[in-house]
């Protein structure tokens, strides 16, 4: 494990601070003694968002505002989490995720590269995806499988991806994080998995009698939300940068949560409150995604602290209230 020992002090920035990876990340750094800066959108929610973080309102596609921010605050870690992560609306809006979710990232080690030549190093983080891989041809993924996107979204991430890789080899500390699903309370409604655990908790209340869903068939690697931050803190501060999966390497169904979710809410019989709906089925899904995380466990001492089970279980509990 080559992580290095200065673990406290310092100033971050992190975009996307208002998101659940970002509130995660925050709480973290700010335990660990950072002074911890973050960008967010004028119409951003920030219930999330820890006491003591300073918050700057921006937007990472006005590259000239974010290098003013960051030649101001001259920070130490720059970790780049604001992203369009709709799958779904990339396909709807294909420029808008390539300028946030690439051209974004791009802009962000353009400046950090200044800083470094002006003397100021900083190091870098990037939140992959994924959805790099598109369909794989082989199972596990790991930082060695070939991209191949198959949706707007994991394009943009890919040109991130290689962005970072590129600034890597120029001399830059910057470390991109293949992420897998991961998942936790603060996850968006619009996201299908907090979706199913308020539906499971309606229907245990007896608020709703039925749940639309998309392909049941599709498989993630699903784990627990502040692991996957405290992978990027563990990125941020090794010895050396580069890429690594994050990943549980347990791959299961949106059966399998519909299921873990209903027998969470105490709710039997899951399949006669849920039904198929096409119009929730995406243009191209990858039928399976599981991570082989065994790099970031040598290099980075990561591991995952919790099972499928008891995420889906923890969401559960706190959409019943």
């Amino acid at each position: 494990m080559e992580v290095s020992a200065s673990a406290s002090g310092g100033r971050a920035l992190i975009t996307g601070v208002a998101g659940q990876d970002g509130s995660y990340l925050a709480e973290q750094l700010l335990a660990d003694g950072v002074e911890v800066h973050g960008l967010v959108r004028r119409d951003d929610a920030t219930t999330y968002v820890p006491e003591g973080a300073t918050l700057h309102v921006g937007d990472v596609t006005d590259p000239e505002s974010t290098r003013a921010l960051l030649n101001d605050l001259g920070p130490d870690l720059v970790v780049n989490l604001a992203a369009m992560s709709s799958v779904a609306q990339s396909w709807s809006e294909p420029e808008l995720s390539y300028a946030v979710n690439a051209e974004a990232a791009m802009a962000l080690l353009e400046t950090v590269e200044e800083m470094a030549d002006n003397g100021h190093e900083v190091r870098f983080v990037q939140a992959s995806s994924a959805e790099l891989f598109g369909s794989p041809t082989v199972s596990p993924q790991d930082e060695s499988t070939l991209l191949a996107p198959t949706n707007p979204y994991g394009v943009a991430k890919a040109t991130a991806h290689r962005a970072v890789a590129e600034a890597r080899a120029r001399g830059l500390h910057a470390s991109s994080l293949i992420l897998y699903n991961h998942e936790s309370p603060r996850r968006p409604a619009t996201f299908v998995t907090r979706k199913i655990t308020m539906a499971a908790a309606a229907i245990a209340r007896g608020e709703a009698d039925d749940l639309a869903l998309g392909n049941l068939d599709a498989r993630r690697d699903w784990g627990w939300a502040p692991d996957y931050a405290d992978a990027m803190v563990r990125a941020g501060r090794a010895e050396a940068p580069g890429d690594y999966v994050i990943a549980t390497g347990v791959s299961h169904s949106v059966r399998d949560f519909v299921a873990a979710a209903f027998t969470a809410a105490g709710v039997d019989d899951w399949e006669q409150y849920v039904r198929v709906d096409p119009d929730f089925f995406r243009p191209a899904d990858a039928t399976e995604l599981v991570g082989d995380a065994s790099r970031a466990r040598r290099a980075l001492g990561w591991a995952p602290t919790r099972t499928f089970e008891q995420v889906v279980a923890a969401m559960v509990a706190a959409d019943l209230g």
